[in-house]
């Protein structure tokens, strides 16, 4: 028979991570459309690979500013309207990139939209160890992070269908694309205003003994927390481990899905085949990160598990650097690369509700989300500018590697601070 636990559980993740997870599809294909923006935008606006990997980075600046303190307004007003909010400005404010005539304005666009979205997925994260028991939250981080590896399966058929567009009513086709794949972020912000609730006290759609025994258990396990400031969140060496393990976890991810289509396109292929052949790796990766997350919920081990994510990742971009002269070869590799670091990343996520509860959870997440954030400037710029320098993508590809690695060592290095049940 079910247990009153089970059956809040099981209801909280149905009204809430369809949702959820449909918002961070949209957040990921939002802001990633640049990739295929940049097939026929860059002619148009007359910029070059390291404007173009500019212009994608500068997003991340003022996400990055804007992070914690969205996290710490998110915790004094709550989920509902904040998450909300977020979610209704962005698309207007993504939306608006159709407008801009150059460099410059789309420069400024990027960063607008930043501030906009910034504190999405830390909010977001910080909601779930609101709701989820801790035997659970792995998986529910899993089923959340698929949004990333999702968006990049969805964005390339459509974003390339869109393109199609090009010329319709006079508007170029990237025009179209980046109105039409937005503005549906703020009608989701507005059906997150009926369904979110800010926690587990204001669950009407929860029987009286589902909603008590889920407060008793989230509360018991917050109890078992380090009761820290907000600061004192921010100087926990766990706190900066993490934090620089998810900086090489962002900038490998961004620097491959940004730049994935120009790398694809390398191989002639026509923009329509481009968009469908870049969600392959997507596919792949996001069935693997389900089984990973499922795995360790199972049999624990979450920084060892890590620590495989990172080493996997390094591999598979070392390997795409020696399978230059063959489509298959290097998506394949490609693809092994995107496992390993999805993976890692959504493993990641469970590891900062063990120790953090109150103010310091939403600080801290924050904070963490916020320094991996600035990977996500520092690797589709440098993609760009070795682009530039070499005229091959492969050099780029190799540092990754490394950075990948890098996450690696400090993931294993949690291990003396964190018991890796």
């Amino acid at each position: 028979m079910e247990t009153a636990l089970n059956s809040a559980v099981r209801k909280v993740g149905w009204r809430f991570m369809p949702l959820l997870l449909t918002g961070f599809v949209l957040s990921y294909m939002d802001r990633n459309s640049i990739g295929f923006a940049g097939l026929t935008m860059n002619k148009d606006l007359g910029m070059t690979a390291s404007q173009f990997g500019l212009a994608a980075g500068i997003f991340f600046i003022s996400y990055s500013l804007c992070e914690v303190p969205s996290n710490v307004i998110q915790y004094r007003i709550g989920a509902r309207l904040w998450l909300s909010r977020i979610m209704i400005t962005w698309g207007i404010a993504s939306a608006a990139t159709a407008f801009v005539v150059g460099p410059k304005s789309f420069y400024a666009a990027r960063f607008i939209l930043g501030i906009a979205e910034a504190g999405f997925f830390p909010g977001v994260a910080y909601f779930l160890a609101a709701w989820f028991p801790e035997r659970q939250r792995t998986r529910m981080y899993g089923w959340l992070l698929l949004g990333i590896p999702l968006s990049s399966v969805i964005a390339g058929p459509i974003c390339s269908l869109l393109l199609q567009l090009d010329g319709l009513f006079g508007i170029a086709g990237w025009k179209w694309m980046f109105v039409f794949v937005s503005l549906p972020c703020s009608v989701l912000g507005l059906v997150g205003l009926k369904v979110l609730r800010d926690n587990p006290s204001q669950a009407d759609f929860l029987t009286d003994e589902e909603r008590e025994a889920l407060q008793a258990e989230i509360l018991a396990e917050q109890k078992t927390r380090d009761k820290k400031s907000l600061l004192g969140a921010l100087r926990d060496p766990r706190v900066l481990i993490l934090a620089a393990t998810h900086f090489g976890f962002t900038l490998g991810s961004y620097a491959i899905t940004i730049w994935l289509p120009q790398i694809i396109k390398e191989f002639h292929l026509t923009n329509l085949a481009v968009g469908f052949t870049s969600s392959v790796p997507y596919i792949v990766s996001s069935l693997a990160m389900l089984v990973w997350c499922w795995w360790v919920d199972r049999k624990g081990k979450t920084i060892l598990n890590i620590v495989v994510g990172c080493a996997l990742a390094a591999g598979g971009l070392w390997w795409a650097v020696v399978s230059t002269h063959s489509l298959v070869m290097s998506l394949t590799a490609i693809t092994v690369g995107l496992v390993g670091v999805v993976s890692a990343r959504a493993l990641l996520w469970s590891l900062p509700s063990k120790f953090l509860t109150g103010l310091a959870a939403s600080g801290g997440i924050a904070f963490i989300n916020t320094v991996g954030t600035t990977g996500g400037f520092v690797g589709p710029y440098m993609m760009g500018v070795v682009k530039d320098a070499t005229g091959s993508f492969q050099t780029g590809i190799a540092v990754l590697a490394c950075i990948l690695m890098f996450s690696g060592v400090c993931a294993l290095s949690l291990k003396l601070f964190i018991k890796d049940d």
